[in-house]
């Protein structure tokens, strides 16, 4: 281990392999099961522990620039180590072998659970893991809000301001479906005017930034007239570039463009693409790919999956320069500062509409046997959906509802 270490310190960072970053990234994607803290973990595993690639001040700094950025940030993550170690081609090799074994797995899933016949037990699989995704959501928002609430500080009027935002979120996610981007930039700009009241330049700068947001984000939550590949590359455009602290937050929309503008999807498969999301290797916005695919088959998959990842692509190549003076920004600060109990908030409120989609009395019982497993006993989130899946599949032989 050690001579492997010296060796690749000789070799210095610039000239590691495209062949090595493509099999080590490729390795995390195909045991990355868990969600972006095993990501995260087992690249800094790679990166600064075992080979000695990037300094650990300096790959914590890569945690922290790519949670500022919207998309999902373990795979930023993954294409930002790379970039380091060899720019351009580095990323793009490093972040296609990331992602490319979730994704070829979870299509291969969509095409047994979204087929026209599928077998009864695949129903039953699929119903109940779908059940539990609603108790998924609730864990991932509790697991968020410790960190969001000590960074609040104990002043009486910012933890005021973090339950406000959190609510309006919470809220935003129940009941505005696609237009939820709107208050999580509210929230954000409102702490930015918060923390400089005291000074005229800070007041115009959240003036300014707010009249150029209001515009852009209500295109973005706006549906495409019609449908077919346009209006699937809309949508995996907005889950790509607007899903802020996680792949849950964009949840709401993806529910609301996929079931109920373009039906696509039924509620029912809408929660079974929830479902593989977290239970495969890779972040939970491949969830689009299940979209895609009820769309318009492996196509419409793979067109999803490209348009989706692209953003986290650009956001890196062409800001990765930049990352250390965002970092440092204290109104970019300011902004999360808002934005993110708001996104914690929007995380738990997607449970609602989750939770109203089940169709069964039994699916209520899965997914409160679920709250439990994650929240009481605190187990892990692929245990619980394959836990439900199981009981679905029980449910299913005993001649339970399952559609």
């Amino acid at each position: 281990m050690r001579a492997d270490r010296s060796a690749d310190r000789s070799t210095g960072t610039g000239r590691v392999g495209l062949v090595t970053i493509a099999r080590e990234w490729g390795r995390i994607g195909c045991i990355g099961f868990g969600g972006p803290p095993t990501h995260i973990s087992l690249l800094r595993q790679l990166c600064v522990e075992r080979r000695d690639w990037i300094p650990a001040e300096e790959f914590e700094d890569s945690v922290t620039a790519t949670n500022l950025l919207p998309g999902p940030a373990s795979t930023q993550l993954a294409i930002l180590a790379a970039w380091r170690l060899r720019g351009l081609p580095g990323a793009l090799v490093g972040g296609l072998s990331f992602i490319l074994p979730g994704l070829a797995l979870i299509l291969a899933l969509a095409a047994l659970f979204l087929s026209g016949n599928p077998p009864l037990w695949v129903r039953g699989a699929a119903a109940g893991a779908g059940s539990a995704v609603a108790a998924v959501a609730v864990h991932a928002a509790w697991s968020l809000a410790p960190v969001s609430w000590k960074r609040a500080g104990k002043a009486r009027s910012a933890r005021a301001r973090w339950l406000g935002y959190a609510l309006a979120g919470a809220a935003a996610a129940a009941l505005t479906g696609p237009w939820l981007v709107l208050v999580l930039l509210a929230a954000g700009l409102v702490e930015i005017a918060v923390r400089a009241s005291g000074r005229r330049d800070g007041r115009r700068f959240a003036r300014r930034i707010g009249r150029r947001a209001t515009s852009w984000p209500v295109l973005a939550a706006a549906p495409v007239l019609g449908g077919g590949m346009t209006a699937l590359a809309w949508v995996a455009l907005k889950v790509g570039a607007l899903s802020y602290g996680g792949g849950f937050v964009i949840i709401p929309l993806m529910q609301a463009d996929a079931v109920d503008h373009y039906h696509w999807m039924t509620d029912g498969q809408f929660l079974n693409a929830v479902a593989l999301g977290q239970i495969t290797p890779g972040p939970v916005v491949q969830t689009v790919a299940v979209v895609g695919y009820a769309a318009g088959g492996v196509w419409g998959g793979l067109l999803a999956a490209a348009v989706a990842f692209a953003p986290s692509f650009l956001f890196v190549i062409l800001g990765g320069r930049h990352f250390d003076g965002l970092r440092s920004s204290e109104r970019v600060q300011a902004f999360f500062y808002g934005a993110g109990p708001a996104v914690i908030g929007a995380i738990a409120g997607s449970a609602i509409p989750l939770s109203l989609a089940l169709r069964n009395g039994w699916q209520y019982g899965v997914l409160a046997a679920a709250a439990l497993w994650l929240l009481a006993a605190r187990r892990g989130v692929v245990s619980a959906l394959l836990g439900a899946g199981a009981l679905g599949v029980a449910a299913a032989l005993a001649g339970w509802p399952v559609g």
